[in-house]
C-alpha cells in the first residue's frame, strides 16, 4: 500500500489553476485534460503532460502502455472501463501501477491500491492513450478467440454438482472444444455486460449472439455441425436437462462464479430446423448494486417528475400498481427500488417471484417453483394469509393471477406487480381478454405505469449531427421546433464497442385513474376516447419522455425510433 502522504493525494498544489480546472470539470462532466486543453489552447497529450510534471508523475503513452502487463485479475477490465483507469504489472521492476486521467480523484487511487494490496506507482495517461489500450485488451481477451477447431467427444453423461467456475483460466484448461466453447461464452458475455446469450444452430454451425443494452449483436460464427449439437447437449448438462429430448422445449437453470461472485442464468432450448436454439439468461444480482449502490428510484434514471408520481402510488395504503413493458426493460428493478425506499419495517412486505432476481433485507421473497405445484396464484393464495401489507407478485400471466391480485387490492393490501404489455392503455385489453371484472379493475387500480430502456450516447465519442428530414417529420418537429433541440449521435469508438452508445436509460409514462377514467373503464369505452380523457390531464407519453433526452444531448432520434414507435 502507498503511504498516506502519498504526494498524488496530498501534495499542496503547485498552482491553483489545477483546482480550479478539476472543479470545471466536475461541473460540466468533462475529463479534466479536455478543460485544461480547451482552455490553455493546448493539445491534451500536452495537459496531461504539464499536470504530470506539476504533481511530479511519470506520464505514460501508448508505447509505455503496451509494455506492462494488465492485472485484470485485481483489477476486472469492467472496472477499468468504468473508471478510465488501469491497475498494471511492472514484471521488470517487479512493482505495481495505477494508471489514472485525474489525479485529483482520489476514491479511483485508493480503491486502485485496494486492488493491489501492495506498493503502487502513480502514473497519468490522456484518455484517449487508456481508451485505445482497454480496446486492443478487450479484443485480445476474447476468451472465444482461444478455441481451438478440434472436435472431441463430449462425454453427455456428465452431470455437473455445484457451481461452475468462470475465468480465463477455467476457460484454458478445459480439454473439450464443447465445454471450452460453452464456458468462453459466458465468460465474454458476462464481461461484455450481456443480458441474454442467443446460440443458434444453423446448417454450417453454430451463431452466437449477445443482447447488450437492449440490442441483439452477433458476436461469432462457429463451423461445424457436430460441435453446435456438443455445445447445445453441454448447456444441457449443465442446466439437468435431458439431453436426448431434441423434439420439444425445455426450460432450466444454472449458476456460475465469475468475479467474486454468484450468477444465476435461466436456459431456454427451442428444437429448430437445424437442430436446437439456446437462449441463457443472465440474473446478476450483484450488478444492480454495483449499478446502483442502495437500490432508490433516484438512481435508476427516471425524470424527476416520474419519480414523484412513481412514489406517491407506490405510498398508497392499499390498491394495485401496475408496471409493465417488455422483457428486459427493468420492470422488476423499479418494483425493487420502490420497495426499498417504502420499507420501514413497520410493515409486512411479500413477494413472490420467478426467480427472486435481488434479495432484499427484511422482505419475505418466494420463488415460483411449478415443478413443485407453487404456481404464482398458489402462492398469492397462501400469501394473503400470512398478513401482509404490501404484496409483490413478479408478473400476471393468467386469469386466476389477476383475480387474486384485482382481489387482495379491493382488500386493504397494496399490490405491486407487472404485466407485459406494450403500452399503459394495451393494459386493459389484456385483462379484458383474460376475462376480469372491469368494475373490479377499475377499483383496485391506483395507477399503471410503463417503461422502456434506451440507449444513451457515449460520453467519448459523442458529436454534433445533423438528423434527416424523415426523422423530423416522423417526430412532427419542425425546424423552429428542432432548434431547441442539442442532437448529438456517438460515432463509435473503443469505450461503446464501436456502437456510438454506452449505458441506457429509463423512460417513463405513467396513467393515474380518476373517477372519470374508471367510469370509461367500466364502460368498455373505446381506447381512444381513454387516450383523450388522459391527455386531457396533462398524460406524458414514452416518446415524449424519449424525446426530452434527445434535447439534452443524450440520445438519438433513431434510438426513440426503435424504442417507442409502433410502425
Amino acid at each position: 500500500m502507498t503511504d498516506p502522504a502519498s504526494p498524488l493525494i496530498n501534495t499542496p498544489l503547485r498552482t491553483p489553476d489545477f483546482r480550479r480546472y478539476h472543479e470545471l470539470a466536475q461541473k460540466q462532466g468533462r475529463p479534466l485534460l479536455d478543460v485544461m486543453s480547451s482552455d490553455a489552447g493546448i493539445s491534451v497529450r500536452q495537459a496531461c503532460e504539464e499536470l504530470a510534471k506539476a504533481f511530479g508523475l511519470r506520464m505514460l503513452d501508448s508505447a509505455g502502455l503496451q509494455a506492462l502487463e494488465p492485472a485484470f485479475s485485481a483489477w476486472p477490465l469492467t472496472l477499468a472501463q468504468q473508471r478510465r483507469a488501469l491497475l498494471m504489472s511492472d514484471a521488470i521492476n517487479g512493482k505495481m501501477i495505477a494508471v489514472t486521467t485525474d489525479p485529483f480523484e482520489t476514491s479511483v487511487l485508493v480503491q486502485l491500491e485496494h486492488a493491489a494490496q501492495s506498493a503502487i506507482e502513480h502514473t497519468l495517461a490522456t484518455v484517449e492513450d487508456i481508451h485505445a489500450y482497454l480496446h486492443l485488451q478487450e479484443s485480445s481477451l476474447r476468451a472465444m478467440d482461444q478455441l481451438g477447431t478440434e472436435t472431441e467427444a463430449l462425454d453427455t453423461a456428465e452431470r455437473l454438482s455445484g457451481v461452475q467456475i468462470l475465468s480465463l483460466a477455467s476457460v484454458a484448461e478445459a480439454t473439450s472444444p464443447a465445454v471450452r466453447l460453452v464456458s468462453s461464452t459466458l465468460y465474454d458475455a458476462l464481461r461484455s455486460g450481456a443480458s441474454d446469450v442467443h446460440l443458434e444452430c444453423m446448417a454450417s454451425g453454430l451463431c452466437i449472439k449477445y443482447r447488450i443494452d437492449g440490442v441483439l449483436d452477433e458476436i461469432k460464427q462457429i463451423p461445424g455441425k457436430e460441435l453446435a449439437e456438443q455445445a447445445i447437449s453441454r448447456i444441457k448438462v449443465i442446466a439437468n436437462l435431458d439431453i436426448a429430448e431434441r423434439r420439444v422445449p425445455q426450460d432450466g437453470s444454472f449458476q456460475v462464479q465469475a468475479q467474486e461472485r454468484l450468477i444465476d442464468l435461466r436456459v431456454s432450448i427451442m428444437p429448430s430446423i437445424h437442430g436446437e436454439d439456446a437462449v441463457i439468461r443472465i440474473l446478476d444480482k450483484q450488478a444492480i448494486v454495483e449499478a446502483h449502490g442502495r437500490l432508490s428510484l433516484d438512481a435508476l434514471g427516471f425524470d424527476t417528475g416520474s419519480i414523484e408520481l412513481l412514489r406517491e402510488l407506490t405510498q398508497a395504503a392499499y390498491g394495485m400498481l401496475l408496471v409493465t413493458g417488455p422483457t428486459g426493460s427493468g420492470k422488476t428493478t423499479t418494483l425493487y427500488a420502490a420497495l426499498t425506499e417504502t420499507h420501514t419495517g413497520q410493515d409486512k412486505i411479500i413477494t413472490i417471484e420467478d426467480p427472486v432476481e435481488y434479495q432484499l433485507p427484511g422482505v419475505l421473497q418466494i420463488p415460483v417453483n411449478e415443478r413443485k405445484g407453487l404456481t404464482f396464484a398458489r402462492g398469492l393464495r397462501s400469501i394473503l394469509r400470512h398478513d401482509p401489507d404490501k404484496i409483490m407478485v413478479g408478473e400476471i400471466r393468467d386469469q386466476e393471477t389477476a383475480e387474486i391480485a384485482v382481489q387482495s387490492a379491493l382488500t386493504g393490501h397494496l399490490v405491486l406487480t407487472t404485466v407485459h404489455a406494450n403500452n399503459v392503455f394495451d393494459v386493459f385489453g389484456r385483462f379484458t381478454h383474460m376475462g376480469l371484472d372491469p368494475y373490479a379493475l377499475a377499483s383496485a387500480l391506483n395507477g399503471i405505469w410503463a417503461q422502456r430502456l434506451i440507449r444513451i450516447n457515449c460520453p467519448n465519442c459523442s458529436q454534433p449531427y445533423v438528423p434527416d428530414a424523415a426523422d423530423l417529420r416522423r417526430f412532427a418537429l419542425n425546424d423552429e421546433q428542432a432548434q431547441a433541440y442539442q442532437f448529438m449521435k456517438g460515432c463509435g469508438c473503443g469505450d461503446c464497442r464501436g456502437t456510438g452508445y454506452r449505458g441506457r436509460r429509463a423512460i417513463a409514462e405513467i396513467l393515474l385513474l380518476d373517477d372519470e377514467l374508471r367510469e370509461l373503464i367500466v364502460q368498455g369505452a373505446p381506447v381512444k376516447r381513454i387516450k383523450d380523457h388522459a391527455r386531457q390531464r396533462g398524460f406524458a407519453t414514452l416518446q415524449g419522455s424519449a424525446l426530452a433526452l434527445v434535447r439534452k444531448g443524450l440520445t438519438t432520434l433513431e434510438e426513440v425510433r426503435r424504442v417507442t414507435l409502433s410502425i
